[in-house]
């Protein structure tokens, strides 16, 4: 009789019933307990962002459509499996009729583990299959409303939204499956950004639900769409009923929904006290503590809006560090800090916070990019207060009488061992404390008596306070010394400064508490000293150019272009701190802009500034005096390789308009001057220089770029062998001149241009500058060498040019490296030596 029930071939009474017992009972049962498992594993892996809108569905959904079930979830693969089993091994397909009644929700746990995981192709093929093959199964309803969720997904919400509304139309659905399809269409409409419409349907979700955790999330979701649409009553109503539902539905709603509500309340004069009231209790509740990270910014910004600034900092950083890796909240947090401190003036403070907000931000997104670009126009913030505060510390300490000079260092070295010894006692009691409780410990007991090293437990104890208190630290000598050395680029100057930065760390014990080791320190060479108040006077030039022009803070600007004024700067910082003075002193009316003008046109009468102020028409663009008609000009005398003049009149125009925008190009024109004069070295240098000075400037990010990518293309000096080289346009001819002797090779450009026509050749004749001294008029693109030593051969003798000037045929590539690296005499050598 077993025998005969196990054909799946046969309609009898005892065949259906023993396959549907075992379809459901066996394969189905331990399909869904895998199910379910998975599903569990989701949930508690999920992290749902509560700063945006949440999803209907708690699924971490990946903009990847996956077709098979590689690296999927192991507990949905056995789902699909054991679905598949029971398809495979008990589906009784009899005359085109399904007489298994269990084969129906086989092939429904087949699609729902397949949706879960984003396999949704697959999925859509098994809810449709059910549609299409089980006309009487009591999953119909079912398989619809999870087919539309796929359809959903696959972003299909408009077919999803029909099909829905059919089956609403001729079915009749349960509480939980008319809950379930009016969730699914509140995440269409959601998606389609019909936010009334999706809240009408997570109204009627969250009424029929029969589970409380689906009634809280779309309550929540109810409140967070009212707060997009700005009904702000209506959202607080919401959140009041996931508050109601408290232990029914998970706390994490009820918090955030606490939060919302305060979010969405005004501070007043007459709620001030209840609002704090109520924060207090969401923070003292020991319930709450998995949730204080959160509660700790609410009563930061809380204390902000109070302007109860330190208090609010506190919590800020309490928030941080109760922070359980929520980087969006890092983000908030840190961002606050920082726009905390860019208005309160701080921005080398508020720099190293919007740099913290990046590292927790996506890239690539727009918060990213507004953040990272207030970053940029913070760096050159951050490093010219940092130069100045280090040449001041310098200079101070300089200027200090000995005595008084003694009296600091020793009061320092004093500060210094109290503060050793104390962090000494400390670490006493620590490692005391942390070796007793390791004793008592099993390990500790196992180990008693053995020597440290061959104590392995002690030892691994040993290794990770080393770690701690050092980090990691090469073997080798002095291996406390860090030996990281600070070099300043003088904007000024354009020469290194020694920057004696030596941290504490760095010194050695046995002169960390000399006082001749620190007196040592202190430069004495007034040339160095005064090297350093010229770096110091540009730093808070160009800190005053950017306080004013950026940050739009005519205060701060002001204060340091006073400071460079009083300063005694040198020539070609004054005239231009004076007039933005003027316009500083002019923006805020003050009386002061009236002196600083008269100051202006009489000490310094034939300048521009002078002119602008006279006559205000002198600024426009098409002016002939303004920086723009000038770089013009010049870039006209590049053109026409005019890099002498290019070089020293860029010099000038630097000097002359010392903070205009317009300086970093005249210092880009002249390094690819000086580069088409010198060659690689010095070009090299030049652009260096550029990328350094204006590292957030247009013209210093294209120098570094150069520097990085074509600099070392153009770094060989290695000639190309010319035997058998071949290719179009591979050759040239070079006739060597003088610069002094510019008429007669202008001259034979002219014949050679005359017998290139008469030809009727296709090649190219100029007149390229080599260096101070020498030139080249050179005809491009012969197709070998023959081809150029007969052409040479032909203007040489024939009557009609009777060209004998002298000349040498080159390979393209190695003309560019006699251009690059001026190295012409190596050439010479090079073709001259026989090659064996």
């Amino acid at each position: 009789m077993i025998f005969n029930a196990c054909s799946t071939k046969k309609d009898k009474f005892i065949n259906r019933n023993w396959h549907a017992l075992n379809t459901k009972y066996n394969t189905l049962y331990n399909g869904n307990i895998a199910f379910e498992q998975g599903r569990e594993e989701l949930n508690s892996s999920y992290r749902d962002d509560y700063w945006e809108v949440l999803p209907v569905e708690r699924l971490e959904v990946t903009e990847e459509i996956k077709l098979d079930s590689e690296d999927n979830n192991p507990n949905f693969i056995i789902a699909e499996e054991k679905a598949t089993k029971a398809i495979q091994k008990h589906s009784m397909d009899i005359k085109d009729e399904e007489r298994n009644p269990q084969t129906d929700e086989a092939f429904l746990l087949l699609g729902k583990a397949r949706y879960f995981d984003q396999r949704y192709i697959p999925a859509l093929e098994s809810f449709n299959y059910i549609l299409r093959k089980y006309t009487e199964s009591d999953k119909l309803n079912e398989a619809t409303i999870w087919r539309e969720k796929t359809n959903m997904r696959l972003d299909n919400p408009e077919l999803a939204i029909k099909n829905l509304r059919r089956l609403f139309k001729f079915e009749s659905l349960k509480d939980q499956e008319y809950a379930d399809a009016n969730a699914v269409l509140a995440q269409c409409f959601i998606n389609l950004k019909a936010k009334d419409t999706a809240i009408q349907k997570l109204k009627i979700a969250q009424a029929y639900t029969r589970k409380n955790p689906e009634k809280g999330r779309y309550l929540f979701i109810i409140g967070q769409l009212y707060n997009q649409m700005g009904y702000k009553d209506s959202a607080n109503y919401a959140f009041d009923k996931v508050i109601a539902l408290n232990r029914k539905s998970p706390r994490v709603y009820m918090i955030n929904a606490h939060l919302k509500k305060i979010q969405n309340t005004e501070i007043t004069d007459t709620n001030r006290e209840g609002l704090l009231e109520y924060l207090t209790d969401l923070e003292e509740n020991r319930e709450n503590r998995p949730f204080l990270d959160k509660i700790y910014r609410e009563i930061a910004q809380f204390h902000l809006a109070n302007q109860s600034d330190s208090l609010a900092i506190v919590y800020y950083n309490k928030s941080l560090m109760a922070n359980n890796g929520e980087r969006k909240l890092n983000a908030l947090n840190y961002q606050s800090l920082a726009d905390y401190n860019f208005d309160q003036d701080e921005y080398k403070t508020a720099g190293a916070y919007y740099d913290s907000t990046l590292t927790n931000l996506a890239e690539n997104t727009r918060k990213y990019r507004r953040i990272k670009k207030k970053l940029d126009n913070l760096e050159d913030v951050i490093k010219y207060e940092d130069i100045v505060q280090h040449t001041d510390s310098v200079i101070t300490i300089y200027e200090m009488p000995e005595a008084e000079r003694k009296a600091f260092f020793e009061d320092f070295i004093a500060d210094l061992k109290f503060k050793e010894e104390e962090a000494a006692q400390k670490e006493l009691e620590r490692t005391t404390a942390g070796f007793a409780a390791f004793a008592e410990s099993k390990g500790g007991k196992e180990n008693k008596g053995k020597f440290y090293f061959y104590n392995i437990t002690s030892l691994g104890y040993g290794k990770n306070d080393f770690r701690t208190r050092w980090g990691t630290r090469e073997l080798e000598d002095d291996w406390r010394w860090s030996n990281k050395a600070r070099t300043l680029v003088s904007e000024a100057t354009g020469e290194e400064v020694a920057a004696n930065t030596q941290s504490l760390d760095e010194v050695p014990d046995d002169k960390k508490y000399s006082l001749d080791f620190y007196l040592e320190q202190i430069p004495i060479d007034v040339t160095v000293i005064d090297s350093l108040r010229g770096e110091r006077n540009f730093a808070n030039y160009q800190l005053g150019l950017i306080y004013k022009e950026k940050f739009k803070d005519n205060i701060l600007a002001a204060a340091k272009l006073e400071r460079v004024l009083a300063s005694n700067p040198e020539e070609r910082l004054v005239l231009p701190s004076k007039y933005n003075l003027f316009k500083i002193y002019e923006e805020s009316e003050s009386p002061l802009a009236a002196s600083m003008r008269q100051d202006i046109i009489t000490n310094h009468p034939d300048t521009r500034y002078a002119e602008i102020l006279l006559n205000p028409q002198a600024v426009l663009e098409g002016n002939t005096d303004s920086p723009d008609a000038r770089y013009a000009s010049l870039y006209k005398l590049y053109q026409q390789q005019e890099y002498l003049r290019v070089i020293t009149q860029s010099q000038e125009y630097i000097n002359k308009f010392t903070g205009d925008p317009i300086v970093p190009k005249f210092e880009m024109l002249k390094a690819n001057a000086i580069g088409r004069l010198q060659g690689f070295e010095p070009f090299k240098e030049a652009l260096n220089y550029v990328a350094l000075t204006y590292p957030n400037n247009p013209e210093g990010k294209k120098a570094e770029q150069i520097v990085a990518d074509q600099l070392p293309k153009l770094e060989t000096k290695e000639f190309s062998p010319e035997t058998g080289s071949t290719g179009a346009s591979n050759w040239k001819v070079v006739f060597p001149f003088k610069i002094a002797d510019n008429e007669n090779a202008l001259k034979l450009k002219k014949r050679l241009e005359e017998s290139i026509k008469d030809l009727k050749y296709k090649n190219i004749v100029s007149k390229d500058i080599y260096n101070l001294e020498d030139q080249f008029v050179v005809v491009h693109g012969f197709k070998s060498k023959d081809f150029a030593l007969g052409y040479t051969e032909l203007i040489k003798k024939n009557k009609d040019y009777r060209i004998k000037d002298e000349n040498f045929v080159v390979l393209s590539n190695n003309y560019k490296i006699i251009q690059v690296h001026k190295n012409l005499e190596s050439y010479k050598e090079h073709i001259a030596t026989p090659k064996p």
